[in-house]
C-alpha cells in the first residue's frame, strides 16, 4: 500500500476518484488550491484507490494523507478529461490565420495581376529562411469606436505594416514592410507605433534597417485617437529613422507618397522599381492645395526620379530590388574573389596611347574589380562621375571615377553632388573607397556657374576632408588643378597611397590652358600662324614631360608609378594596412 501525503498547506477543492476506483499512472486523484491556484494531485503509478483520507473544503497543512492506493497492473490508458481542450489555442490559431496572405486570396491575385508581390511575400524573400521574428503582428488600426473588431482584424492586419528582425546572408537585419493590401499602405497610429518600437531596436543593436515604403501617406480616419490629438506632428517615426545611424535602404515599387516617399528619401541607398511613382505629395494633397487634379502614375514616375538622382537604384521587378537589397548588406562580409586575369592585363591597353583619344572608364573598372560584383548607383544622374560598390579580392571598395566620354572627365555640379554623397555613405558605412582619377578639373564658364558650381563642387571637398576610411586613389590619366585634388580627398597627400598608371599627367591646370595663359604675350608675338602653332605645341610637350606621372612622383607629387596590370595587387596591399575608423558623424546627405 502506498500513500500519497500534501506537499504544502492547501484546500481540498475536488474528489476526482472514489474508493475502489482503478486508475492509471498519472490520472488526476484529487484537486486542491492554493491563493487562488488550482494544483492537480496525480497517481505516480497505476493501481486501486483503498482509502479517501480527505473531503471537498478540507484545509491542509501539510504532510497530511490524501489517498492510499494498492499498486497494481491496470489494462487501459489514461483518459483526456475536458480539461485538455484548449481553446485558448483555439483562438490563436484562427485569430494568426488571418496574418496569412491565404486570408485574402482577392487582394493577394490583384497584386499579383499587376505584376506586384505582397508585403510577406517580399519579406520572406529578404530573410534568409526561418529567421524572420516578427513585432506587432495582431496590431489592427485605431478604429474600433467606429468598425467591429472582427473587421478589423481580418481586413487591418498589422494595421498595415510588417516589423521584424531577422539574418540576410547572416547579417542582423530589422525591416519594415508596408502592406498595400492595408488600406492602401498608408500609416495609422499603431502603425506608427510599430515602427517606433522597431527602430529604437534597430538603434540599440546597431541594425541595419530595410524599408519596403510603397503606400500613400498618412491616414486621417484612425477614430480612436481623433479626441487625443488635432494633426499628429509629435509623431516620432520621422525623426528617429532619419536619425538612425545603421545602414538604411529603402526599396519602392507602386505607388509612394507623403510619409512614405519621406521615410524612403532619407535612406542612404534608394532602391525603385520600373513601375514606381513617388512623390511628397499624391492626388489628394495636390488637389486639396488648389493645384488641380492629377493621377497617381503622373507624379514622380521612376524616369524622373532615375534622371533627377532620387532612385539609386533602378530594377526590373521587386525580386531585382530585394536582391540587390541583399548584395548590400552583404558588403561588410569578404568573399572569395572571382578571377579577372585577364581583364587585369587589358588594364594596360584602356587608356590610349594618343592623350586627346577619349576612352570608356568602364573598362578600367571592369578590370579592377571581381568580376561580377558591382552595383552602381545613380546610374542616370551626375553623368561625369561612376558610383560604385564593387569587391576587389574579395573586399568591398566603393569605386568613385571621373567619366572622360562626359565633358572630358570634367566635374561639373551634379558630379560633384553625386561623388561627395557617395563618400558620405561609404564613410558611414565604413566601406574604403578607391578613387579613379582623370579629369582636366572642375568644368567652368559662364553657364556653368548658374547652376551653382561653387556651392556644389565644395561639397567634394567638404565630404572629402571628413572622410576617414581608406582612401586609394589611382590617376590613370589627367589629374589637373583643384578637381584632381577633390578626387583624391583633398590633395594628393591625403589618400593612404596615391598613386599613378604610366599614362598620368598632372599639372596646377590643362596644359594647354596653362600654355595659352603663361606665354600669352610670347605666342601673340610670332606673326607667322605655323611657327606660332608649333611654338605652342613645343610649350605644350615640354609642360607634359615636367608633368608626366614618373617626373611627377620623382618629385614626389604623390607616391608611386605602378602597372595597370598590378593595380589589384597595389591597391589590396595599401588596403591591408590602413584601419577603419568610425566617423564622428554618421549622416548622410538625402541628396
Amino acid at each position: 500500500m502506498k500513500t500519497i501525503k500534501a506537499e504544502h498547506a492547501a484546500i481540498v477543492s475536488d474528489l476526482r476518484v472514489a474508493q475502489g476506483d482503478e486508475v492509471v499512472a498519472g490520472t488526476i486523484l484529487l484537486v486542491t488550491e492554493l491563493m487562488k491556484m488550482q494544483h492537480d494531485i496525480r497517481a505516480t503509478e497505476s493501481g486501486i484507490v483503498r482509502i479517501l483520507h480527505v473531503s471537498p473544503g478540507d484545509e491542509l497543512r501539510g504532510g497530511e494523507p490524501l489517498v492510499t492506493f494498492e499498486p497494481a497492473e491496470i489494462s487501459g490508458s489514461l483518459q483526456q478529461g475536458t480539461e485538455d481542450l484548449r481553446p485558448d489555442f483555439s483562438e490563436f490559431e484562427a485569430r494568426m490565420s488571418l496574418l496569412d496572405d491565404s486570408s485574402r486570396p482577392e487582394a493577394v491575385a490583384r497584386r499579383h495581376q499587376t505584376g506586384g508581390r505582397t508585403a510577406r511575400e517580399n519579406i520572406d524573400d529578404l530573410f534568409d529562411p526561418g529567421s524572420f521574428t516578427e513585432y506587432g503582428a495582431l496590431a489592427v488600426a485605431a478604429q474600433r469606436s467606429k468598425r467591429a473588431l472582427t473587421e478589423l482584424q481580418s481586413r487591418t492586419q498589422g494595421d498595415g505594416i510588417i516589423c521584424g528582425t531577422g539574418l540576410v546572408r547572416g547579417r542582423p537585419v530589422a525591416a519594415m514592410a508596408v502592406d498595400y493590401m492595408v488600406l492602401a499602405g498608408t500609416q495609422g497610429y499603431n502603425h506608427h507605433r510599430k515602427m517606433d518600437r522597431l527602430i529604437a531596436l534597430a538603434a540599440r543593436h546597431n541594425l541595419p534597417i530595410v524599408l519596403f515604403a510603397e503606400g500613400g501617406g498618412g491616414r486621417p480616419n484612425d477614430y480612436d485617437v481623433a479626441t487625443l490629438m488635432t494633426a499628429g506632428l509629435n509623431v516620432a517615426s520621422f525623426r528617429q529613422f532619419a536619425a538612425h545611424k545603421g545602414p538604411k535602404i529603402g526599396i519602392v515599387s507602386g505607388l509612394c507618397f507623403a510619409g512614405n516617399a519621406a521615410l524612403f528619401g532619407v535612406c542612404n541607398v534608394r532602391i525603385a522599381t520600373q513601375n514606381s511613382w513617388t512623390g511628397m505629395g499624391g492626388p489628394a494633397m495636390i488637389e486639396g492645395g488648389g493645384l488641380g487634379n492629377v493621377g497617381p502614375r503622373e507624379i514622380g514616375p521612376s524616369e524622373t526620379q532615375v534622371a533627377n538622382g532620387v532612385i539609386d537604384v533602378l530594377t526590373k521587378d521587386e525580386a531585382r530590388a530585394v536582391a540587390e537589397a541583399k548584395t548590400l548588406l552583404a558588403l561588410p562580409v569578404a568573399t572569395d574573389a572571382s578571377p579577372v586575369e585577364d581583364a587585369a592585363e587589358s588594364l594596360r591597353s584602356v587608356v590610349p596611347v594618343d592623350r586627346t583619344r577619349a576612352y570608356d572608364m568602364r573598362d578600367a573598372i571592369a578590370g579592377l574589380v571581381d568580376a561580377g560584383s558591382f552595383l552602381e548607383l545613380r546610374r542616370g544622374f551626375g553623368s561625369g562621375m561612376f558610383t560604385r560598390f564593387a569587391r576587389i579580392k574579395g573586399r568591398a571598395v566603393g569605386i568613385l571615377a571621373n567619366t572622360p566620354l562626359h565633358l572630358g572627365g570634367a566635374i561639373d555640379a551634379p558630379a560633384g553632388d553625386k561623388g561627395a554623397r557617395f563618400l558620405q555613405l561609404c564613410d558611414a558605412w565604413a566601406i574604403p573607397v578607391v578613387t579613379l582619377c582623370d579629369t582636366p578639373g572642375f568644368m567652368v564658364g559662364p553657364e556653368i556657374e548658374q547652376t551653382g558650381q561653387v556651392a556644389h563642387i565644395s561639397r567634394l571637398f567638404l565630404a572629402g576632408a571628413h572622410f576617414c576610411q581608406p582612401l586609394i586613389t589611382v590617376i590613370l590619366r589627367k589629374a589637373y588643378g583643384l578637381g584632381a585634388m577633390a578626387m583624391a580627398g583633398g590633395g594628393f597627400d591625403r589618400p593612404h597611397f596615391c598613386c599613378a598608371w604610366p599614362s598620368g599627367e598632372v599639372g596646377a591646370m590643362g596644359l594647354e590652358g596653362a600654355v595659352k595663359l603663361g606665354h600669352r604675350d610670347r605666342l601673340a608675338a610670332i606673326t607667322d600662324p605655323d611657327e606660332r602653332e608649333a611654338e605652342y605645341q613645343r610649350l605644350v610637350a615640354q609642360l607634359y614631360e615636367q608633368g608626366k606621372a614618373l617626373n611627377a612622383a620623382s618629385l614626389l607629387e604623390f607616391d608611386a608609378v605602378i602597372d595597370p596590370a598590378q593595380t589589384r595587387e597595389e591597391i589590396i596591399r595599401a588596403l591591408s594596412t590602413a584601419g577603419a575608423c568610425v566617423p564622428a558623424v554618421r549622416y548622410v546627405d538625402a541628396w
